[in-house]
């Protein structure tokens, strides 16, 4: 049964953290879905959700939902503001989309301690600052 169903390979899409702002107390990030593709993708579902190890307990962060009806070509999607708190922990981002008829989906994790300045780079299409995984 498995085998029938269509490998449909997620391409030209990313998932960002982006640094919004900053100032002495503290900094602004937020998550983006970035379509690098030439085409829109519809439907598009996204749940995020941390996990992880602080302080020698297990942390579990809610799992969140957002749902955008068209992400433009070549266009992005704010998914949701993100706690620098959380960086420590495992953010993971499944993201499901259609394409006409056919429906895509990918898991992407930041692992902890990877949204970190020595990890960024320039976003495309959103011209900030951050860490992106395509």
């Amino acid at each position: 049964m498995i085998k029938d169903l269509p490998q449909n390979t997620v391409k030209d899409i990313a998932i960002a953290v982006a640094l919004e702002g900053e100032n002495i107390e503290s900094k602004t990030w937020y998550v983006y879905l970035i379509n690098l593709k030439n085409e829109p993708i519809e439907n598009v579902l996204v749940t995020s959700k941390g996990y992880g190890e602080k302080d020698g307990e297990r942390v579990k962060t809610s799992t969140l939902r957002h749902m955008f009806p068209v992400v433009k070509d070549s266009g992005f999607a704010l998914i949701e503001p993100i706690d620098e708190a959380t960086f420590g922990l495992s953010n993971e981002y499944w993201l499901s989309y259609y394409i006409g008829t056919d429906i895509y989906d990918k898991k992407f994790i930041f692992l902890p301690e990877s949204i970190v300045e020595s990890n960024f780079i320039k976003l495309p299409i959103i011209n900030k600052p951050g860490v992106m995984i395509r």
